[in-house]
């Protein structure tokens, strides 16, 4: 069956090659988003409840150390808001949003792969097509309309590379708008989770 497969696909000519690159690229990146992009890998329960159960400053030690038993994204901005020194809500709001910035970049790898990947596959595919009706033309041209098994050979390539390309293509847009917009929950849900947080140090401290 896998051989079939191959000689089919390999009919498609040489652009074949880059489209089945995206195919493989697509996958590992849909496979790590699918395992990694979860939410609570990211917003750690243990996280979210220590932080949301605070009720003075002197729970924010134990805070800490969850924190610091549940390394992540979550984590580490509850970090920074826990062990920042300043008092006023500005200045700790600017680092929150600093620092947040660059850790929801982790969140984001691999998006622009996918998005690249469901935009140009199809137009391999596109391309393929004009490659193999060309070969029609210069076999019409040459040999006229009666070899129909020379004419097969550029009709299968112009189409084989049209359904590769649409194939890997298609899946891979609705993973990409899958994921970013998973993404862009995760990251309000954060900006919530760290707003409230900021809110309660802003006034434990302001209470001295």
């Amino acid at each position: 069956m896998f051989i079939e497969m191959f000689e089919f696909l390999q009919k498609g000519g040489y652009l074949m090659i880059p489209i089945a690159i995206c195919s493989v690229l697509s996958l590992a990146v849909i496979i790590e988003k699918l395992i990694n992009l979860r939410s609570k890998k990211i917003i750690v329960p243990e996280v979210k409840s220590v932080v949301n159960s605070l009720t003075s400053e002197d729970d924010i030690n134990l805070a800490l150390i969850v924190c610091d038993q549940h390394k992540g994204v979550l984590s580490n901005l509850m970090k920074m808001v826990l062990q920042h020194k300043g008092t006023t809500y500005l200045a700790v709001r600017d680092e929150l949003s600093d620092s947040g910035r660059q850790e929801v970049r982790v969140l984001d790898k691999g998006l622009i792969i996918l998005e690249t990947i469901a935009a140009v596959t199809p137009i391999l595919g596109l391309l393929g097509t004009v490659v193999g009706m060309i070969k029609v033309f210069n076999v019409i041209s040459v040999q006229g309309v009666g070899e129909a098994s020379a004419l097969s050979g550029g009709i299968s390539e112009a189409l084989i590379t049209t359904a590769a390309g649409l194939t890997v293509g298609i899946p891979a847009l609705i993973f990409y708008n899958y994921f970013s917009k998973k993404t862009e929950d995760i990251i309000l849900d954060i900006e919530n989770i760290s707003n409230n947080l900021l809110k309660k140090i802003i006034a434990f401290r302001s209470v001295k």
